[in-house]
């Protein structure tokens, strides 16, 4: 991905990431996905961000560069993923929350569970990251080199629709038009 759109605007790099493919290499083998459904996080005016009460430990990855994970752990049970966007100190970020799987579905399969249905091997953010062995070691990682890393998709229909909608298991800012998806994409989180 150009760096330039992840440090431009987060809303318009939670769209730009859609299509994209988010990798995974570990000894066990390589894993992909289409990314379909993504959620932008704002510094300011966004009470749902992490950062926008400040740095702390826990969101320093957030003040990084823009193209940098930001791993965190949520209700004692999953991690999230995101991208952050923005100029270095802003403290935002893209949430990947679902992708469609493309390669590795077996890998996939083995760390979901045997009867997970392919639709919803990575159909939402804690779900990803259990499918693409993603956790807080990756925590400030560039994405831009292995083991986790974006890759463009110079095969994208022409007629692909992105829709944006309010955002999904917020408590605040629940208003904002800051979820993205591709329309019509089975593999979106439920």
């Amino acid at each position: 991905m150009k760096k330039a759109v992840l440090e431009h605007d987060t809303r318009e790099a939670a769209r730009e990431l859609l299509g994209y493919y988010l990798c995974r290499e570990t000894e066990e083998g390589l894993v992909t996905g289409r990314i379909v459904e993504t959620e932008a996080y704002l510094y300011k005016n966004d009470p749902a961000c992490h950062a926008s009460r400040g740095k702390t430990r826990r969101n320093a990855a957030m003040f990084g560069p823009a193209g940098t994970a930001y791993v965190y752990f949520i209700y004692g049970n999953y991690y999230c993923f995101n991208v952050v966007t923005g100029k270095v100190g802003s403290g935002e970020a893209v949430l990947i929350r679902a992708v469609e799987p493309v390669e590795g579905l077996g890998l996939m399969q083995k760390r979901r569970g045997a009867g997970c249905a392919q639709k919803n091997l990575a159909s939402g953010p804690g779900k990803l990251c259990q499918a693409f062995a993603i956790d807080k070691s990756l925590n400030g990682h560039d994405l831009s080199r292995s083991p986790l890393y974006l890759m463009a998709n110079s095969q994208l229909p022409g007629d692909l629709v992105i829709k944006a909608t309010p955002r999904v298991g917020v408590s605040s800012g629940q208003d904002k038009q800051l979820r993205f998806i591709i329309e019509g994409n089975k593999f979106l989180s439920r």
